[in-house]
């Protein structure tokens, strides 16, 4: 018996480590810390969606086999090699580094297993995120198909699994990059200056969890601080009359409130002297959901909730302020675009994506404007952690109308097809539903400047009336029209107030880029631009300082927000306050956090 253990052992181990020397990074490009330490057989390994977590769950993130296809092909007989999942496959970190294009798809196939205690249940295959058209089959079953580039997506795969031994799963992806209509963000087939390498394919973790029969598929937490309580609406699958949601909400590890309600009803938990989330002190609450039949315990699931309220007033001035909890409060904060040399849209662990988070709070931030892009649930858990605001942008898609960003624009906008149309508002309520819990969120972003912008007054009151807890921002640089709660600026390098609203906040939606090129931490040695460029450290500091005292005395004219562009080098572009690889910070901390606090400052609260 030892003998044979030690044998199966010895084969494990020589499986491991062939894995392990088969996979490398790919390509010349930088790399970051993070990145150089991967070890494959345990890839961002951390639990995926902590906003409601169970204890049982299987990642499957690592070495799959991979083919690149011809659209019209079937699934192929031999693969292409192997790719390190959840990496793109035009990444560093997949291994692999090919481009894939409109005309193509990739296949990917891997063998799993499936723990014997699951058998009575339910399992449930999670992808994180998969850009763009995702068809599923398990053991050789078509399970499922989803559209859509970055929200979660998932399907019970149980009636398809073998007795025993090995599962097969298969998964193809199409993803027409700017050849679609679709959601695309930054993305381009040939990227340039402010236009990045396409990222096709799985770029999110795709896990196994075993649920009941009946279970808890989705939370939607909605605190009210005027009435010191908060709501919890349960979405169950497969429930019965007379099934029951109890919660439990803790503080510091002591219960506060206990209560229960039928499913079919939204719990309305009272909280005495509640406890406030803000950047000063980002504060949550812990909160288990039990579902229960017939007094057995059907579904457990943990989560948390923060006491907050996002709102405008004006001030005693008559400016529109934002507020936070009844306070004015100015959100000032960089764009932040969440690209990395090696993992391209994927942070290469999970330190790294809460290390620009960190870095942000360090600097004197207490907002982020996630530009164009759409993060995996645990960034915006660290954002809840940590302190930080998130204005939340739909990632881009299409073309657009012209611009007229320099005054309210009454003429004919731009007409999506019906398909185009049909896309856009399906992906962004799929992303507001993801994203509805988390209490950073401050702000909903539905277009960035001209770009796929349609319909403008329908689709901010839509998602205004969606979501009525938060801000919307309806077109962040134009072209403006009098609706939502913001008129947002645009102008580069300076700061600059160009109109102001009466009615709404007017914010700087984007400014600043100061570029600094550093030697040895560059995508590209030879196209490396920032709206402005310096030679040092020194001389980009200087320039920040001169852009925020500027801003400061916008703050008093009329500016309730400001967004400075941006938080990291991307690619080609060199303005940001770190570089690509994160390696340098390229200003000095100390005195970038101390003009930014004195930026927020201005609004007295």
């Amino acid at each position: 018996m030892l003998r044979r253990t030690l044998l199966i052992f010895s084969v494990l181990m020589i499986m491991g480590i062939n894995s392990q020397s088969q996979w490398k990074p790919a390509g010349e490009n930088i790399k970051t810390s993070w990145g150089k330490e991967i070890d494959p057989q345990n890839v961002l390994p951390e639990y995926p969606r902590p906003i409601m977590e169970r204890s049982e769950w299987q990642n499957l993130n690592g070495l799959w086999e991979y083919a690149i296809e011809p659209v019209k092909n079937s699934q192929p007989y031999s693969f292409d090699g192997q790719i390190l999942v959840p990496f793109a496959i035009e990444s560093s970190l997949s291994g692999v580094q090919k481009r894939v294009g409109s005309e193509n798809v990739i296949w990917y196939k891997r063998l799993f297993e499936v723990p014997t205690n699951w058998t009575e249940k339910k399992v449930l295959l999670h992808f994180g995120a998969v850009d763009w058209k995702t068809d599923i089959w398990v053991n050789d079953i078509k399970v499922g198909t989803h559209e859509g580039g970055y929200t979660p997506f998932s399907f019970d795969i149980a009636p398809f699994l073998s007795e025993d031994g090995d599962q097969e799963l298969v998964v193809r992806v199409w993803d027409p990059t700017d050849k679609g209509p679709q959601p695309r963000g930054k993305q381009v087939s040939n990227p340039e200056g402010i236009w990045y390498t396409p990222v096709s394919g799985i770029w999110q973790t795709v896990w196994l969890e075993p649920v009941a029969k009946t279970y808890i598929s989705s939370i939607r937490t909605t605190p009210d601080i005027d009435m010191n309580c908060v709501s919890i609406e349960t979405d169950v699958f497969g429930n019965k009359y007379g099934d029951v949601v109890s919660v439990t909400v803790k503080a510091d590890g002591e219960i506060v409130t206990v209560a229960s309600a039928s499913v079919t009803h939204p719990l309305e938990l009272k909280l005495e002297n509640p406890k406030l989330w803000s950047p000063d002190s980002p504060f949550l609450y812990d909160m288990e959901i039990t579902l229960m039949r017939d007094g057995e315990i059907m579904d457990t699931v943990k989560s948390y909730f923060a006491m907050r309220k996002i709102s405008m007033k004006r001030d005693a001035q008559g400016i529109v302020r934002l507020q936070l909890n009844n306070k004015n409060i100015f959100h000032f904060g960089p764009l932040d675009q969440g690209w990395w040399p090696d993992g391209l849209y994927t942070a290469p662990s999970d330190d790294a994506l809460k290390y620009d988070i960190q870095k942000t709070r360090d600097l004197g931030f207490n907002m982020i404007r996630k530009h164009v892009k759409v993060e995996p649930a645990r960034w915006y858990t660290h954002c809840d952690r940590l302190g930080i605001m998130v204005w939340q942008d739909m990632p881009n898609g299409d073309s657009g109308p012209e611009w007229q960003n320099r005054s309210y624009f009454d003429g004919m906008e731009f007409q999506r097809t019906a398909r185009s149309e049909e896309i856009f508002r399906k992906e962004w309520k799929d992303i507001i539903d993801y994203l509805y819990s988390y209490p950073s969120i401050a702000v909903w972003v539905p277009f960035n400047e001209r770009w796929g912008q349609f319909k403008t007054e329908e689709i901010a009151a839509w998602s205004k009336t969606y979501d009525p807890t938060r801000l919307v921002n309806p077109a962040s640089g134009g072209n403006h029209y009098q609706v939502g709660d913001m008129l947002d600026l645009h102008n580069y390098p300076e700061p600059e107030l160009y109109l102001y609203d009466a009615v709404r906040a007017t914010v700087l939606g984007e400014y600043g880029g100061i570029g600094l090129a550093v030697k040895g931490h560059l995508w590209a040695k030879d196209r490396n631009w920032g709206y402005v460029q310096f030679k040092t450290s020194k001389e980009v500091t200087e320039e920040y300082i001169r852009f925020a005292k500027k801003l400061e005395k916008l703050v008093k004219a009329g500016f309730s927000a400001a967004v400075y562009t941006q938080t990291t080098d991307v690619e080609m572009e060199v303005n940001g306050l770190m570089t690509y690889d994160r390696e340098v910070v390229k200003v000095d901390e100390e005195k970038v956090r101390k003009i930014n606090q004195e930026v927020i400052g201005v609004v007295e609260k």
